[in-house]
């Protein structure tokens, strides 16, 4: 296999997984996210190109992709998260695919779930929410927020704390609760994380200030990491 699409996970360098972290060890060209563990990146070989993508338009990594694949470089795209999550792995697989360059996706751990599991925020619970509804809302006026607002159990959003209060004003616009519990994490499952609890209604005041990366997260499990908290300060 020429290019390895690997998952990250969401922060924490610990959540890469292992088949992942074995590639980025042996890679001759590594392509990776800002987001992305300065950790995991020193974990690339002494010699191996390093690139950070920030520094690309996503046309310019397709073809950087391709260029090394096809010299038969043991190239590595390091993504957050999951590659096929709101990460624009499908974009780059399919010009792997089109330039008949081999590859292989090998999937990362998802901010969708761990960045609120680890603020204590389970995003099913039974009796609570048996569905979770993921959109990225980085432009809020292009969401069907009237299918959001009645789409059951949990909502999360991707890149929604920029326009969070607009968010939340569409969604009770059409319908939710303006006292629905959410919840904003920031720079989940790592250290800097904070997480801010509030109703709908009230969220975007109250994570006023909080940086980015940031999962918005809306519903009735929010209520739940009041009781989780305590018990797994208590725990550790």
């Amino acid at each position: 296999m020429t290019v390895s699409v690997v998952g990250a996970g969401p922060g924490d360098p610990e959540l890469i997984t292992v088949r992942g972290l074995a590639r980025v060890r042996a890679c001759e060209v590594l392509v990776f996210d800002r987001l992305v563990a300065e950790e995991l990146v020193a974990e690339a070989p002494a010699g191996a190109l390093r690139l950070e993508r920030d520094r690309l338009s996503q046309e310019e990594v397709n073809r950087l992709l391709v260029a090394h694949g096809r010299r038969g470089r043991r190239v590595v795209r390091l993504k957050g998260g999951d590659p096929f999550v709101f990460g624009r792995g499908g974009e780059e697989a399919l010009a792997l695919a089109r330039a008949g360059v081999s590859f292989e996706v090998i999937p990362g751990v998802s901010s969708l779930s761990s960045v609120p599991a680890s603020a204590a925020i389970p995003v099913t619970h039974r009796g609570v929410a048996s569905a979770v509804t993921a959109f990225a809302a980085h432009d809020v006026e292009t969401l069907d927020a009237a299918a959001l607002a009645r789409a059951p159990g949990t909502l999360v959003a991707f890149m929604g704390l920029g326009g969070l209060a607009r968010l939340a004003e569409r969604l009770v616009e059409h319908g939710l609760s303006a006292a629905t519990p959410a919840a904003v994490v920031s720079a989940g499952t790592t250290p800097r994380e904070q997480t801010v609890v509030a109703p709908l209604g009230a969220i975007a005041s109250a994570a006023r200030g909080l940086p980015t990366p940031a999962l918005v997260v809306v519903g009735e499990v929010v209520a739940l990491r009041h009781a989780l908290v305590p018990a797994r300060r208590s725990a550790a």
